[in-house]
């Protein structure tokens, strides 16, 4: 199983090997060529020569497209889409589609598998031991794309939640004194640099393009999958359905935000004291108790 392993580690860097050596590989010479570039005025290069003298990873950038498009031709649809998704939630399916990020698994699957054989030897492990260690880097490799994406949806969600009721506030502002439902969107646009802001933005440009502003308004529940905000947009919906002024709705769901994030600050500060108590026991007492308690112990150790 040990020789498996190794001899799997081992393709797996000759197979990167022999795909750095394809895109640094040197065409055959032509002598013709070098016998023009002689006769001329100065030195002329040609298209391998001028690619040479770009860094790697540029020159690595043609072969990760052919990948992401293999990728992309094996992958189910549904897969795709439901990853799609996600990107989109997170905020980041502007850099990053669904296909590189698989290939981004399969980078992590690869590292962890090599770094997996690296480490096995430096921790003295082998047999069974040695499995399992690779295992390990190999989920951790699988996975860690994944936690990174939740972290980003996470961080995105939260900023929207925040900036939420000051946002309403704002539409309800200007609605009231006056300005469109679009121009209050629009001064929200300028007046804010966040997630929720570049949402409304961009809810902003499809109805500018002719979208429903019902559809535009799903489209945005889509790509936050907030409930709060969610909330805020069926309520909107109906209002815009029913013919209800949108400067009263706005009001009151800005104060009914304002209500939800006073109860999240108390719903934070009441969780604190249980997350204090880990680092409070293993990390302040301990100390606490050596500075308390050391020179009582030595002086009994001498009495005694």
């Amino acid at each position: 199983m040990n020789s498996l392993l190794l001899t799997s580690g081992f393709a797996a860097a000759v197979s990167g090997a022999v795909v750095v050596a394809i895109a640094v590989r040197r065409p055959a010479l032509d002598a013709e060529a070098v016998l023009a570039e002689l006769d001329g005025d100065g030195p002329v290069l040609d298209e391998f020569t001028t690619q040479l003298h770009q860094p790697l990873l540029t020159r690595l950038v043609p072969i990760g497209r052919a990948l992401v498009a293999r990728v992309s031709s094996l992958l189910p649809r549904q897969r795709t889409e439901r990853i799609r998704h996600k990107l989109l939630v997170a905020g980041v399916s502007a850099s990053l589609g669904p296909e590189e990020f698989i290939v981004l698994q399969g980078v992590g699957v690869g590292a962890g598998l090599l770094g997996g054989l690296l480490l096995a030897p430096l921790l003295g492990q082998s047999g069974m031991a040695l499995v399992r260690l690779v295992a390990l880097a190999v989920i951790v490799g699988l996975f860690a794309p994944v936690a990174w994406l939740s972290r980003k949806r996470d961080e995105r969600k939260a900023s929207i939640r925040r900036d939420l009721p000051d946002v309403l506030d704002l539409l309800a502002i200007s609605v009231e004194a006056g300005v469109g439902f679009e121009g209050a969107v629009e001064v929200v646009t300028r007046q804010f640099d966040s997630p929720l802001a570049t949402e409304f933005g961009r809810t902003l440009r499809e109805m500018e393009l002719g979208l429903a502003r019902r559809e535009a308004l799903q489209n945005l529940k889509r790509r936050t999958e907030v409930p709060e905000l969610s909330n805020f947009v069926l309520i909107l919906v109906q209002a815009d359905a029913l013919g209800m002024p949108i400067g009263r709705v706005l009001r009151t769901q800005a104060v009914e935000m304002r209500s939800k994030r006073r109860q999240w600050a108390r719903e934070k500060a009441g969780k604190l004291p249980v997350k204090m108590l880990i680092p409070l026991v293993f990390c302040i007492l301990p100390p606490l108790f050596v500075v308390l308690l050391g020179p009582a112990a030595i002086l009994i150790t001498k009495n005694l």
